[in-house]
């Protein structure tokens, strides 16, 4: 178990091991969900991102879901 320490404004301090495991460098930007039973922190690697294009594919694009959004919020 490797243990990391959260500083000022809430940074967290990843272990040199891990971060080296799981390629985390300087601007990785990752994921953070909560659970039942603490954080989880997934990184967003380009590898990560093409596992998982397509995922969510439906019939409409998101930026015409989004643009249709934004009518109904103006329309309000």
């Amino acid at each position: 178990m490797e243990i990391g320490f959260v500083k000022s404004q809430g940074r967290l301090t990843i272990p040199v091991k891990l971060r080296k495991k799981y390629g985390i460098k300087l601007g990785t930007r990752v994921n953070i969900s909560q659970g039942e039973d603490g954080i989880k922190i997934i990184t967003i690697t380009p590898q990560l991102i093409d596992k998982n294009r397509g995922f969510l594919k439906g019939k409409s694009s998101l930026l015409k879901v989004l643009q249709e959004e934004k009518k109904k919020e103006r329309e309000l």
